[in-house]
């Protein structure tokens, strides 16, 4: 039998005896092109919009799948990558809940990605299901509840949290939410075949606690719903970052027999804060919370959770593989796994956590928060006093919404596309009050003054007269 050829470092196993080794020269690569495309790209943004974009990308991957490898292909495709991307640690894009993550964060999930733990089996995730459930506990006492679960992200922890609350109630379960909570959870409940939900005004951005009352009076009236209530609460809106008046709501959902979750995929950052948890105080009362530290947590994508105030509503989500969790393994003291996630194969996004939160500890998270809360009051500053500019109202969390002084929407919108396709600046969008704003969300701690300044100058700049 013939012996094949020595494959070359790119096809050799990241872990093992010869791992770090042949991984080392890789990393290397991976780092410079990084470099060389931040460099090539110059700002925030790729320039030339979609259209060029797309050609720069087609030209540098050229055959997907060639007949015989190309030893560069690492080099070249990190660096198209980065040319092409959207750097949320550029201080001129904050479009969006896209955060610059950690650098630390960003190396653990490299040994998270090198060791490829799945957490759907003990004997295939010895230690990252105990380090799962260390912090997912410790993350949900901070919120003022029991247990968590690990999730992709505010989706899948609002949707996760509609199927707790159906399967609590039997299956029958009505959703309740404001006109202002995240598309995610009508969404849900319409995968989850629930009734079409109560949509609830919030003519400020906020739940109307009125408008709350007599649909929850309606609903549980003599004539009202017979199955159970779920009212979800925001704290964060994607909009505005709003928060809603969770106590008031809590104390609806307590007097007419309501399960309350409370979406504060956005706003969860904020316990972290001594200055800032306040805004959150109601957390405590809901059944379920999604949290979500890929926004307000600096970390890579994914780093979702949802915590909830029952451990038991969990058990909703048993299942048995007798490949995975036989039940005499279970009874001989191993740990079951798949029933701590509607996944099965999971990769251990808990590690970059986990490493986040020793590193920087409760203080320094806090102190990133603070950070760029206080920016975001700095730039609501800088438009207030800008005679060209108007400022929607006082960010609560470290969005600000603003729009040129008497611009129609068209330019506005127009404005936004200008800076985008320009490779100058990232701002999202928003529509509250019938009218079309702007949209920063700072998340970058590292952001200054003068970069604010900036960025009012090229809106300012891009403005028809």
């Amino acid at each position: 039998m013939s012996t094949p050829p020595p494959r070359p470092p790119q096809a050799r196993p990241a872990s093992g005896p010869e791992g770090t080794e042949t991984l080392r020269p890789l990393l290397s690569t991976v780092l410079d092109a990084l470099d060389s495309g931040r460099r090539a790209r110059g700002g925030p943004l790729p320039a030339g919009g979609p259209p060029a974009v797309a050609a720069r990308l087609r030209d540098a991957v050229g055959d997907v799948l060639p007949e015989h490898g190309d030893p560069d292909a690492l080099r070249t495709l990190v660096h198209a990558l980065a040319e092409g991307a959207a750097d949320p640690a550029d201080p001129l894009c904050a479009g969006h809940l896209h955060c610059p993550p950690l650098a630390v964060a960003a190396a653990a999930d490299l040994a998270a990605g090198v060791l490829n733990p799945s957490l759907d089996s003990w004997d295939q995730a010895p230690a990252a299901g105990e380090l799962e459930a260390l912090v997912t506990r410790a993350l949900a006492h901070q919120a003022g509840l029991a247990d968590a679960v690990v999730t992709t992200g505010g989706t899948e922890s609002n949707h996760l949290a509609l199927l707790l609350a159906r399967e609590a109630h039997d299956g029958g379960v009505r959703l309740v939410c404001g006109a202002n909570a995240h598309h995610s959870l009508p969404r849900a409940a319409w995968l989850l075949g629930l009734p079409e939900p109560v949509v609830v005004p919030a003519p400020a951005g906020t739940v109307d606690l009125a408008a709350l009352h007599q649909a929850l009076t309606d609903l549980t009236g003599p004539h009202g719903s017979r199955g159970g209530l779920v009212v979800a609460a925001t704290a964060g809106t994607t909009d505005a970052g709003l928060i809603d008046p969770l106590p008031e709501i809590a104390g609806l959902c307590a007097a007419h027999g309501a399960r309350l979750h409370i979406d504060a995929a956005h706003g969860a950052g904020l316990l972290f804060s001594d200055r800032h948890r306040d805004k959150l105080t109601g957390l405590e009362a809901a059944h379920t919370v999604t949290l979500d530290l890929h926004k307000l947590g600096w970390q890579p994508v994914a780093a979702g959770l949802l915590a909830v105030r029952h451990p038991r509503d969990l058990t909703a989500l048993h299942d048995r593989a007798d490949y995975l969790n036989a039940a005499d393994d279970t009874e001989a003291g191993f740990p079951d796994l798949l029933g701590r996630s509607l996944r099965t194969t999971r990769r251990p996004d808990i590690l970059k956590i986990a490493v986040t939160l020793k590193t920087l500890g409760r203080r320094g998270l806090g102190h990133l928060v603070d950070t760029v809360c206080a920016r975001a009051r700095d730039l609501a500053d800088l438009i207030d006093d800008h005679p060209g500019l108007e400022l929607y109202d006082r960010p609560t969390i470290s969005t600000v919404l603003f729009r040129p002084a008497g611009a129609d929407d068209d330019t506005v919108a127009a404005v936004r596309r200008t800076l985008l396709t320009d490779g100058r600046a990232v701002l999202g969008r928003a529509r509250l009050d019938g009218r079309l704003w702007l949209k920063a969300t700072l998340l970058n701690p590292d952001t200054r003054p003068d970069d604010l300044a900036t960025l009012l100058k090229l809106v300012e700049g891009n403005t028809p007269a």
